[in-house]
């Protein structure tokens, strides 16, 4: 078996396990952060297949942006499984867990795509562009799948409101209607002092 399926087969196998890892564990952190270590396995097999641009940009805007807004939101929603976890410590050995992994991965397909005796993909011919390539792609034969994730994002991101602004047990909100049916003597009270102090 080539060295670049066995490769594949590895960083997939990764990627199947902390995909199931993300649905599985009771931390939603942990999940988050196996959420990482999913997308850049699949960032690794891009790399793999030569496409640089998809690998990057999964890295830089769903590694670097998404998953800093999926930690905010599993922290302002509250759901973590106790407070007394919520300290850096606990979270450390999934961490450098997956660092490891990561880095790991970056270093098979360095070492792999170094080996001269593999037989890799055929070059593009020069002037080829991914970007234009995967613009084509997605507006001609993959536009219906296309429209449906944009459907499916904008749900997801009306129920994360949804959830948001729900009410909690204990808490106090502000009723707009309420206030505006106050009257000042249910509100202010006049009182008259005395110049030493005392209430008359």
């Amino acid at each position: 078996m080539p060295i670049m399926e066995i490769v594949f087969y590895l960083f997939s196998a990764v990627l199947v396990a902390s995909a199931l890892c993300v649905v599985t564990v009771g931390n939603p952190v942990h999940a988050a952060l196996f959420l990482v270590l999913s997308f850049f396995s699949a960032a690794c097999i891009w790399m793999l297949l030569q496409a640089e641009f998809l690998a990057i940009v999964l890295v830089l805007v769903y590694v670097g942006a998404v998953m800093v807004l999926f930690l905010f939101v599993v922290m302002m929603l509250d759901v973590g499984p106790s407070r007394a976890a919520s300290r850096i410590g606990a979270y450390l050995p999934v961490g450098l867990l997956v660092a490891l992994a990561m880095g790991l991965q970056l270093f098979m397909v360095i070492w792999t795509r170094g080996l001269e005796s593999q037989v890799m993909p055929e070059p593009r011919p020069e002037g080829y562009s991914h970007t234009s390539e995967i613009g084509r792609l997605l507006y001609t034969d993959y536009l219906y799948a296309f429209e449906i994730a944009a459907v499916i994002l904008l749900v997801a991101i009306i129920a994360a409101i949804s959830l948001t602004h729900r009410r909690r047990p204990g808490t106090r909100h502000q009723d707009p209607g309420r206030q505006v049916q106050v009257r000042r003597e249910e509100r202010v009270r006049l009182v008259k002092m005395s110049s030493d102090g005392e209430e008359r």
